[in-house]
């Protein structure tokens, strides 16, 4: 009777172990306020991450240089686009 004992408890902490590691990963949601100003802001991070790094980056590189998010990127560059400050080549984007 020791013996079934021992492994009902062996069973036990296997599905606990289990329990802890299969925890979810939540993914941070970002919130973004449009306007003019923030706009321009972000425009001049991307501006300057561009102006730093003198060679061509992807959207991904550009974030993580201006220390903004993907989608902050974006609006930045839209800003840029317009005004013809950067271009894109294959995929990598530069200043004009």
């Amino acid at each position: 009777m020791a013996e079934k004992k021992a492994t009902t408890k062996a069973a036990t902490e296997k599905k606990a172990a289990v329990k802890k590691t299969a925890t979810k990963k939540v993914a941070k949601k970002v919130e973004v306020v449009i306007n003019a100003e923030t706009v321009g802001f972000k425009a001049g991070d991307v501006y300057q991450a561009l102006f730093a790094a003198e060679k061509a980056m992807t959207v991904k590189e550009i974030a993580k240089a201006a220390k903004i998010s993907e989608e902050e990127t974006l609006l930045g560059m839209g800003w840029l686009f317009k005004e013809g400050k950067i271009k894109e080549e294959e995929g990598l984007f530069t200043l004009a």
